[in-house]
């Protein structure tokens, strides 16, 4: 047996499980970049994943499979960032465990995170967002469940895995209202609802049976929860008949993040503060929610007002009359 297994071994059950408590989510991740990175070792050195040592995960190995991750499977530079991080947090590991390979190591650890452009978010405004959730056909169990949790998503910006794994014991529908959900990084946080969303969960709640442990959406037949591949797809259902309404929504990559960022521009257009915003998403810091502001004109159209000369009009110039139209134009 190589000196990798074992460490690799003891990584994930006496280091991420054991002394930093990580989620099955984090143990999920690891395991996945674990396993990509042996089997592209396997498939382009011909080494067996059981004869792996740290000679074979050098910084031109990693280098490879970084590059394959990206142009081959094609993944996003934040997908290739988090499998680096992941071997990064191996490498740290095994530098306690076997410092004779401390300069194998420290080359490793050196392969920085690559940069990314950074696209303004997709989110709707009130006319789809109105569209959407008039979409699903509230004669059906299955419509009135797929309104309840679209209503609850857009006014309270939950992550859809938080979403499907919300209790019937975590929701509060007498003062005052909330719900709680366990984010990122284990860390629970209470989310008040409105009046709106308490009816709809009222109604959605009272007419079906079950325990109060059970998933607060359930999949169609089943006591299970819905899985997060469902809501996706029933999203996308939805949108697309929204879309006959509101064309604008078929020109929208609509995903369950979608409706976070939507709730996210729904508080910002009210004037809520980006640090209230960031506690209520359950953004580590403020800094995440800050690149928000650059998605909606309206907010930069009413800065720019601000700052005008005094006795300027506000609102964007507009000629008063076609002839000094024509000669602006020229």
């Amino acid at each position: 047996m190589t000196a990798l297994t074992p460490t690799l071994q003891a990584w994930f059950t006496e280091h991420l499980i054991g002394q930093r408590g990580a989620s099955p989510h984090t143990i999920a991740a690891y395991r996945d970049c674990v396993r990509l990175l042996v089997t592209h070792l396997h498939q382009t050195r011909g080494i067996e994943p059981s004869d792996l040592d740290f000679g074979d995960l050098d910084d031109a190995a990693i280098s490879g499979f970084l590059a394959h991750l990206e142009h081959q499977r094609g993944v996003s530079v934040a997908t290739r960032n988090a499998r680096l991080a992941a071997i990064h947090s191996l490498f740290r590991y095994a530098s306690f465990r076997h410092p004779e390979h401390a300069d194998l190591l420290a080359r490793v650890l050196a392969i920085p995170t690559k940069k990314a452009n950074r696209t303004d978010v997709t989110f709707l405004d009130d006319d789809e967002v109105t569209a959407l959730l008039g979409a699903p056909d509230l004669d059906t169990w299955t419509g009135r469940r797929d309104h309840a949790w679209l209503l609850l998503t857009i006014v309270t910006g939950i992550r859809v895995s938080e979403l499907v794994n919300l209790r019937r014991d975590e929701v509060s529908l007498t003062r005052p209202t909330h719900i709680v959900v366990l984010g990122k990084g284990r860390k629970q946080r209470t989310i008040p609802i409105d009046d709106t969303s308490v009816t709809t969960l009222t109604a959605w709640t009272t007419t079906t049976s079950a325990a109060l442990d059970s998933p607060l959406f359930p999949a169609r037949g089943a006591r299970r929860a819905m899985s997060v591949d469902a809501v996706a797809q029933r999203l996308d259902v939805h949108t697309r008949r929204a879309a006959a309404t509101v064309p604008s929504l078929a020109a929208k990559n609509v995903t369950p993040h979608t409706l976070r960022h939507s709730c996210v521009m729904r508080m910002l257009a009210a004037g809520i503060d980006i640090t209230t915003i960031s506690l209520w998403l359950g953004h580590a810091s403020p800094e995440a929610t800050r690149h928000y502001l650059h998605a909606d004109l309206g907010l930069k159209q009413r800065a720019l007002e601000r700052t005008a000369p005094p006795r300027t009009p506000k609102g964007r110039y507009q000629p008063t009359d076609a002839t000094l139209a024509f000669l602006k134009n020229l």
